[in-house]
């Protein structure tokens, strides 16, 4: 079966990298992604799965299934791109190889005896659109979850930092800078403040933490004292309660600019944070398995191996159900992920081939999972005790502080 499974998405590679190629030619970022949803989508039907667009009221994401069997398994496509960076991350090369897994497997999902549902997950990039179809029961009844995500080399584990997303704004009052600067409260400073916090904060910081940033709008003219400043703000740890207890020390930070410049400030979370990840072993062993047998070598060792670090909303699909998140190799070094070199990488010969190896990795992952009487009965038992935990949310959610 496997050997069959292979075959068809041989046969089916003109077009899985006809659609890797098209999706990186048209970047779409986060929530915007109508074009990039559509075509996956669309290759999905044309296989013969039921498409449900719009899925938990997102207009970007879908559920295509096929099949009924009683161990559902979902494979997840990302699409969304980078601003100002395009397909900088890969999420071409996600959607791809997700639609070439599913339509492999589409013609034996009955004799296999599955459920399969491609999930199409937007705003992976920082909106949280996993977190979004978590919540609104888009997962119930799926038994295990997988995606493969590109990288500089192959490497097994995902081991993501948890991480929250937030918006930043200070508030202050316009004024001539020259003439009337007193009459002013400058916003810009209290952002400086801000980030100076922060970066003295690092030297009490574990080494397994991140804080970092950008500054978004920093004022209109250099005349005028900037009444509005805004940024966009990561804060990562190890773990979800590793996150909660590091971030009050960063909201200090942001209190600072605004105490020191009598600004207003307001802090507003992008989306509920990314949690940490918690791997099914099985399941990794097999597609380790698999992939090696395509040729693909695994590296664990060494800097060039750390986009295993990045932090992903699959974390939070880990936490509910078996998943697992490997990283295939494109060959791009020296460029890395969040690169514009990555992003031409993304389309060269040997991410065409991570493409088709990592349709036939996952196609051959779910065979297993199916046949396999033992795992398939775990899988299956332990869907029924999968429970969403009852809070995903953490601080630094809306509020507006007015601190003088």
């Amino acid at each position: 079966m496997k050997d069959i499974v292979a075959a068809r998405v041989d046969a089916l590679e003109g077009r899985l990298l006809a659609l890797s190629h098209r999706i990186h030619a048209h970047p779409e970022v986060a929530w915007e992604e109508v074009n990039s949803s559509a075509w996956v989508a669309a290759e999905l039907a044309g296989v013969g799965f039921s498409v449900q667009e719009g899925l938990c009221g997102l207009p970007t994401a879908f559920a295509a299934t096929i099949g009924s069997g009683s161990l559902h398994l979902g494979i997840c496509a990302e699409y969304d791109a980078l601003p100002g960076l395009g397909h900088a991350c890969g999420h071409n090369i996600i959607a791809a190889s997700a639609v070439g897994a599913a339509a492999a497997l589409a013609p034996v999902v009955d004799a296999l005896g599955i459920t399969l549902t491609v999930f199409g997950t937007p705003a992976e990039e920082g909106g949280g659109g996993k977190i979004e179809l978590l919540e609104g029961g888009a997962f119930d009844g799926v038994h295990a979850a997988m995606l493969v995500h590109p990288g500089p080399l192959d490497v097994a584990r995902a081991e993501p930092y948890a991480v929250s997303h937030s918006k930043i704004r200070y508030r202050g009052k316009a004024s001539h800078a020259a003439a009337y600067p007193e009459r002013g409260v400058n916003a810009a400073d209290a952002f400086t403040v801000a980030q100076v916090a922060i970066g003295l904060l690092r030297q009490q910081l574990e080494s397994g933490v991140r804080v970092h940033g950008v500054v978004t709008g920093g004022g209109e003219a250099p005349n005028a004292i900037p009444e509005v400043t805004e940024g966009r703000w990561y804060v990562r740890a190890g773990s979800l309660a590793e996150l909660a207890v590091l971030e009050d020390k960063v909201r200090r930070c942001f209190e600072a600019g605004a105490l020191s410049t009598g600004c207003e400030l307001e802090i507003e979370a992008e989306s509920k944070p990314y949690a940490e990840f918690s791997t099914d072993e099985v399941m990794l062993d097999l597609y380790v398995a698999n992939a090696t047998a395509l040729g693909r070598e695994f590296t664990s060792t060494g800097p060039d191996m750390r986009m295993n670090r990045a932090s992903t909303d699959m974390g939070n699909v880990s936490q509910v159900l078996p998943a697992i998140h490997p990283y295939i190799g494109i060959g791009s070094l020296p460029a890395v992920n969040h690169q514009m070199e990555f992003a031409a990488a993304c389309i060269t010969a040997a991410a065409d081939r991570a493409v088709i190896d990592a349709a036939k990795a996952m196609a051959h992952t779910c065979i297993d999972l199916a046949v396999d009487a033992r795992i398939r009965e775990r899988l299956v038992s332990l869907g029924a005790a999968w429970i969403l935990p009852e809070s995903t949310g953490l601080p630094l959610e809306m509020e507006t502080a007015d601190v003088r």
